[in-house]
């Protein structure tokens, strides 16, 4: 071999091989000792290789699979600006580093969640990648750049950093005008697990998305299921750390006076109620927190404790909210006796 001999890529079939997504960027590739011009030589058309992306290369002909067309669009989104050259020194090492500021949202993230009624990866034109505001990247070919002034903390899924559903599902509604379809999103959201109907809406609102009749519509369905699995979780957090049971769903009024409010949950003898606050930012925000607090004033003014509970707290630390609840159950004896109030159904 003389000086001037190229470089032969015969050692990148070794590094992309054992099941490894066979795909680099080009600065990666000059550091294995491919320059440039050979490069481009291989990815001539007929060639052993192809451009997939800018400054991202497929190291075989064929197609690229739904995993390395994933790692490209991380790729092109994760290199330093205007270089090419990886955004931190270990991802020259292969697709086992980090992709520094990057990660998949949208669609494509909400698929890699485990969404049932997203469509499969393969069927995506182009993934959604979040970045950074200030970032000087374009959407081109199978990255569609998404851009936010403070990025979440990235989940890992399958090893690739992927927006948590709350943002991506609120990436992903941005491109929907489908009423049906956003509804369906929101509600797996939900029933499925994935995060609470709070969270959802409070991306949704960031993202100005709910002057959208659509969004708005799915959002009103999305709280309903929501508050169903809360009054659920209360119901069963009530069975089983033994507390006495409450009258359901009742609202209290003055005897001959005005309307005092609803409640999930009231103990009229110790005059203990339970409230969901399954608030969820919106427009009115302001307005409905205003009308909570003078509904508690109120109750409290009349002797009567009020005991707020969100969903979340529901979901993650049940035995912790029994305990709360009980104790002010067992506080009663001590208190002053609670004006009297008539007890309605809801």
């Amino acid at each position: 071999m003389t000086h001037n001999t190229p470089l032969s890529p015969r050692p990148l079939h070794e590094l992309s091989g054992h099941g490894r997504p066979r795909v680099m960027t080009t600065a990666q590739l000059r550091s294995h000792g491919v320059s440039q011009a050979e490069t481009n030589d291989q990815c001539r058309p007929g060639g052993p290789w192809q451009q997939l992306l800018p400054g991202v290369v497929l190291l075989h002909p064929g197609p690229p699979t739904s995993e390395e067309r994933l790692h490209a669009v991380l790729m092109y989104a994760a290199r330093e600006r205007g270089t090419g050259v990886p955004a931190q020194p270990g991802a020259a090492r292969g697709h086992t580093a980090d992709y520094p500021e990057v990660m998949i949202t949208g669609l494509a993230a909400l698929t890699l969640h485990g969404f049932a009624s997203t469509p499969p990866l393969p069927s995506l034109d182009a993934f959604d990648v979040l970045v950074p505001r200030m970032r000087r990247l374009r959407s081109t070919g199978c990255a569609r750049i998404v851009r936010t002034p403070v990025l979440p903390a990235a989940d890992r899924v399958t090893g690739l950093p992927v927006a948590p559903v709350p943002r991506a599902l609120a990436d992903a509604v941005a491109g929907l005008a489908d009423a049906e379809v956003v509804r369906r999103l929101l509600t797996e959201a939900v029933r499925g697990g994935h995060c609470d109907a709070a969270s959802a809406v409070r991306e949704l609102s960031e993202a100005r998305l709910l002057s959208r009749p659509h969004v708005v519509d799915a959002v009103d369905s999305l709280l309903a299921e929501g508050r169903a699995r809360a009054e659920d979780r209360l119901y069963r957090m009530v069975a089983q750390y033994g507390l006495p049971d409450p009258v359901w769903n009742v609202d209290l009024r003055l005897p001959g006076g005005p309307y005092l409010g609803g409640l999930d949950a009231y103990w009229p003898e110790q005059a203990v109620a339970v409230e969901l606050d399954t608030r969820a930012p919106r427009q009115d925000d302001d307005a409905l927190w205003s009308e909570y607090a003078r509904k508690r004033e109120h109750l409290e003014r009349l002797g009567i404790t009020v005991v707020h509970i969100t969903p979340r707290k529901l979901r993650d630390c049940p035995e912790q909210q029994a305990t709360v609840v009980r104790t002010a159950l067992m506080a009663a004896g001590d208190r002053d006796p609670a004006a009297y109030v008539v007890v309605l159904p809801r």
